[in-house]
């Protein structure tokens, strides 16, 4: 079997040819209010642009490196807030889920389901994800994780496609260099999009600077390596964004402010539509 491509998100589409689509949001739900204000801003620039836009925000944050980190509201109720957004805005959906029996009822919910960078090579949790978004007719996007190749992403890909879903997206978010550091080697981009699936790029958690008891980052760096990202090929770019990243409750440093972020699409939506004439001739 080969990957879908195009993938099929709500009223968009991801993949060969086709416009970027944006997955965007808040990096944990910190309040319904919050994710609300954010969900509507994110539904307006989408409809005033003209954009594909994919909403992302997570329910519980598994992988923190301190016990005091914030984590968010758990499942029952980050499912209740994040079905609001849906209905309200219309916006597709995206979270992350970090157990096997957490993929059902977030299926359920959310048309995408992503697996977390550090967890991509936890088969059960791979396996449950791609049966319960196969049977909601969802789709499963793959974080590669920062300590394996690209060209071992294909058994992922392979896990993904005998569990039942052919919908499936990767994601480079950087790989680790040393320690506190990670880097991004834009040859990921097309060695992943070879397997057949399209590939999103993660500029947020690119620019992270891991260690310490909360992670750091770089959101100045932001915009550069998501342009080279969009030369490079992608087919989507991931972004967290929240309307105060110094308060935010979690990846505040990497975080793009709310109110950049439409220059920042105008600029990758300009530059895929440049790129996209090179590979025309």
């Amino acid at each position: 079997m080969v990957p879908n491509n195009p993938v099929q998100v709500g009223r968009w589409k991801c993949g060969r040819g086709l416009p970027l689509l944006f997955i965007a949001g808040p990096c944990v739900i910190e309040s319904e209010e919050l994710v609300m204000q954010i969900a509507r801003k994110l539904a307006k620039i989408s409809e005033s642009k003209g954009v594909q836009i994919v909403f992302k925000s997570s329910f519980d944050k598994a992988n923190r490196t301190s016990v005091d980190s914030f984590r968010g509201p758990g499942l029952e109720r980050g499912l209740e807030i994040l079905a609001k957004v849906r209905a309200e805005t219309g916006l597709p959906l995206t979270t992350d889920v970090h157990e096997p029996a957490q993929a059902e009822p977030t299926a359920k919910v959310c048309q995408i389901l992503q697996i977390p960078a550090f967890l991509a090579r936890q088969t059960d949790l791979v396996e449950a994800v791609a049966k319960s978004t196969a049977q909601h007719g969802g789709i499963i996007n793959v974080k590669k994780p920062q300590f394996i190749a690209p060209e071992d992403m294909v058994h992922v890909v392979k896990k993904c496609e005998a569990s039942g879903n052919q919908n499936v997206l990767l994601t480079e978010r950087g790989t680790m260099f040393g320690y506190g550091r990670l880097i991004n080697d834009f040859r990921c981009i097309p060695v992943m999009q070879s397997f057949g699936a399209p590939v999103i790029f993660d500029a947020t958690h690119s620019v992270q600077l891991p260690g310490g008891a909360t992670t750091g980052g770089r959101r100045d760096m932001v915009p550069f390596l998501a342009r080279a990202a969009v030369a490079s090929g992608c087919d989507g770019v991931f972004f967290e964004t929240h309307p105060d990243p110094d308060k935010a409750l979690s990846d505040g440093p990497n975080m793009v402010p709310l109110s950049e972020l439409p220059r920042l699409i105008d600029q990758l939506t300009q530059l895929r539509s440049l790129t996209q004439s090179f590979e025309k001739g």
